[in-house]
This record gives C-alpha cells, sequence and structure tokens, in this order.
C-alpha cells in the first residue's frame, strides 16, 4: 500500500511542476515571448551560425510556439492531476484495478515528456539550436532535468502493482 500512495504523491508532483511552469509562463508572457522569439530566431550563434532550416522571425509564429509550449505544460498537468484523482480512486482496489488506473497519470508524463523532451530537447536543442547561447543552454539543461524526473516517475508509476 505504501508503494501506492508513493506513485499517487510523485504524480501529484509531476501535475504541480507542470502547471506551475505553465502559470509562470502567463505570468512573465513578455519575457516567455522575448525567450521564445530569440531561440527560434537563432540569434547569437557563434558555433554552428548557419542551420540546414530557417528561422523563425514573425510574429505570430513565435506567439503560436509559446501557447504550444504553455498549452503542452497545461494539458500535461491536468492529464497528471486527473491521474492522481483516478489513482487515489484505485488506492484499495485490487491490483489490477489500480494497474488499469494508471492511464491519464501516464499521459501526463508523456505529455510533460513531449513538452520537455520534444519541443525543448529535439527541436529547441537540436533545430534552433538553444545550446549555443547561454540562456538557451540553461533551459535545455531545466529541459533535461524535467524530462529525467518525469521519465523516471512514469517508469516508476507504470510499474505492475501485484
Amino acid at each position: 500500500m505504501a508503494i501506492r500512495y508513493l506513485k499517487i504523491m510523485l504524480v501529484i508532483f509531476v501535475a504541480l511542476l507542470c502547471v506551475t511552469y505553465a502559470a509562470q509562463n502567463v505570468a512573465n508572457l513578455d519575457k516567455a515571448y522575448t525567450f521564445v522569439a530569440s531561440a527560434a530566431g537563432m540569434q547569437d550563434h557563434a558555433a554552428y551560425p548557419s542551420s540546414f532550416g530557417p528561422a523563425v522571425r514573425t510574429a505570430p509564429l513565435v506567439w503560436a510556439a509559446l501557447t504550444v509550449i504553455i498549452l503542452g505544460e497545461f494539458a500535461a498537468g491536468l492529464l497528471a492531476a486527473k491521474g492522481v484523482w483516478d489513482l487515489w480512486a484505485a488506492r484499495r482496489a485490487p491490483a489490477a484495478g489500480f494497474n488499469a488506473a494508471k492511464t491519464y497519470a501516464l499521459l501526463g508524463c508523456g505529455g510533460a515528456l513531449l513538452v520537455w523532451f520534444g519541443l525543448f530537447g529535439a527541436i529547441g536543442g537540436a533545430y534552433f539550436q538553444m545550446w549555443q547561447t547561454p540562456l538557451g543552454s540553461a533551459s535545455l539543461e531545466g529541459a533535461f532535468q524535467f524530462a529525467a524526473q518525469i521519465g523516471i516517475v512514469m517508469l516508476f508509476v507504470n510499474m505492475a502493482d501485484s
């Protein structure tokens, strides 16, 4: 039973992390926009000044990218929160019932991985070469930390309960 409570607590923290970052982005919308515009615009790239693809410098596309990031964070957090609700409701159920209740918790973790590994790591890091600037590099480090932590939580929660 203690393992079930631990899984529930970890998913609570995933939900809090996602929703808190989304809310911070909304609270600092102008700064978030400036950062995304800088990263998407591939500004100040000295190591690899050329890219195989174009930079994104138009405001509507930058706003669209920021919107996708924020909505992804909120969606992951809300899915994880629904997962917490389901896990809590099934905490005393037989193993099959608790295992079946993990769907939204895992979807929330997966959504968070899509944001911090997919959007920040694969797109921001690889395509937009964020690693070339101090702010971009710090964001990639943070995104890696979140993705690694959430990935571990996802694996732990997904472990079958017997």
